[in-house]
């Protein structure tokens, strides 16, 4: 059935309903139901499939959808017409509909680590002992599959990367992803040592030191939590490994890549969303787009309905992943910032109790040393390179020379704002599996040697 049939149909069925309920009240009789075609039967209305159908199926069985504005808008004169499949009677499509529940991390990940590192005092200022432990959500790769090591941007946290984590499992079962938490973000904390050498007075402990997240700190801890994971999981060896970082975490892991510390279980490394040139220009209204933020919500809920309606996050099923790691009751955040160095968001006030549990205002002194010299950190470091942008706009000019001259992959999704992994995570899996097999070196057949074939006799 055809839709302009589909509509005539409806047409006639309505005329037979208004002339029965017309008929039945002359009579005195009770007014007849609306009757409804046999091949167009009125399901019972469920929110998850009414997405699903929408969007698609997502992994964990949440729902995808595409949060553009013309989706979820039409015509208030126009005439709509449902395309077949549809339900004829189900509730209006539109934001309102749509849950905006939290889901767990347990959907995505396997478990979650809380990793000690007691490295000592080159963690603080003025050589003071610091116990960082770090909090990480791992899913362990399998057989010899490879591990996706993500480290997220400045405010995040590891469940930016849960939804796009699944994406990639599902196109590449045999892979694991270790997503941590950067300090300062998330569930890792910082503590002082409760026994530091020489004691510690009580102006130590009311002044902790404040939070360093310089770039060459982050990346030495993210490599603590490669080292530290390896140990827990007693991983007999690194499996081989790709690095994807997006905005901050794209200089971080650059940073380690060039440090060359992974040696050769390092495969390549994937940064997002970030360029040297496009990223220093952005600091520069960095503290008006924080000015506007607001500053807590009422409920979780209202911060992953902010989340989506702003389009700060394109994809409702990412925002109800991620979000839950961004914010945290305000007693929370006041038990944290008794050892917590300084550097965790504000808790004045209670009016809205869900804070941010990183204050980025804070992070300023940081921001420029993020990014300087990036590009060519890019260019330089060894193993595979790709860099996935929103916008072809975003690219310096000695990127634009590396593209050219085939020093890294390079894909562009126009369609995505600035957290292209949460917008469009299976597009971004699809690039970073494609990715990995084109530097999978398990997969390389290499010719056999000249000595080897003399020594059989063979004609060279």
């Amino acid at each position: 059935m055809t839709e302009t049939s589909t509509a005539h149909a409806m047409s006639e069925l309505q005329k037979k309903w208004a002339k029965a309920r017309l008929g039945s009240q002359a009579l005195g009789q009770p007014p007849a139901e609306i009757p409804t075609a046999t091949t167009l039967p009125v399901p019972e209305f469920n929110e998850a499939d009414e997405d699903k159908n929408i969007a698609g199926p997502s992994p964990g069985g949440f729902p995808f959808d595409d949060d553009s504005s013309s989706a979820s808008s039409v015509s208030s004169t126009g005439t709509v017409i449902p395309s077949p499949g549809r339900a004829l009677f189900a509730r209006p499509q539109g934001f309102a509909s749509r849950s905006m529940d939290p889901i767990p991390w347990t959907t995505y990940f396997e478990r979650e680590l809380f990793l000690k590192d007691e490295a000592g005092p080159e963690n603080g200022s003025d050589n003071k002992p610091l116990i960082v432990t770090h909090h990480a959500y791992l899913t362990s790769p399998v057989d010899k599959g490879p591990l996706f090591v993500t480290h997220h941007g400045a405010g995040s946290s590891g469940l930016s990367f849960a939804v796009l984590s699944s994406e990639i499992r599902k196109r590449l079962p045999n892979a694991g992803i270790l997503s941590l938490d950067a300090r300062g973000h998330g569930s890792t904390t910082i503590t002082s040592n409760p026994f530091p050498e020489g004691g510690e007075t009580a102006e130590d402990q009311a002044s902790p030191p404040p939070l360093d997240l310089s770039r060459s700190t982050l990346a030495n801890d993210l490599f603590t939590v490669i080292q530290l994971t390896k140990t827990v999981m007693h991983w007999p060896e690194l499996p081989p490994i790709i690095l994807v970082g997006h905005s901050l975490g794209g200089a971080v892991v650059t940073e380690l890549a060039k440090s060359y510390r992974l040696g050769p279980s390092l495969l390549g490394y994937a940064v997002l969303d970030v360029v040297e040139g496009s990223a220093m220009d952005a600091l520069q209204s960095m503290q008006t787009y924080l000015s506007t933020r607001p500053t807590g919500f009422a409920t979780l809920k209202d911060g992953i309905e902010w989340h989506v309606r702003s389009r700060t996050i394109r994809n409702s099923t990412s925002a109800r992943t991620s979000v839950p790691g961004l914010l945290a009751p305000v007693e929370e955040l006041q038990r944290q910032q008794l050892q917590q160095p300084r550097g965790v968001a504000g808790t004045e006030g209670t009016a809205k109790p869900w804070r941010w549990k990183t204050d980025l205002a804070a992070t300023q002194p940081f921001w420029e040393e993020w990014f300087k010299g990036l590009s060519k950190k890019f260019l330089e470091a060894r193993g595979g390179k790709m860099l996935l942008l929103a916008g072809t706009d975003r690219l310096d000019t000695e990127l634009t020379i590396g593209q050219m001259q085939g020093k890294y992959a390079l894909q562009v999704f126009p369609e995505a704002g600035h957290f292209i992994h949460e917008d469009l995570p299976e597009k971004t899996a699809i690039a970073l599996v494609d990715f990995h097999r084109r530097n999978d070196r398990s997969q390389l057949v290499l010719p056999p040697k000249v000595s080897d074939l003399l020594a059989q006799g063979k004609r060279v």
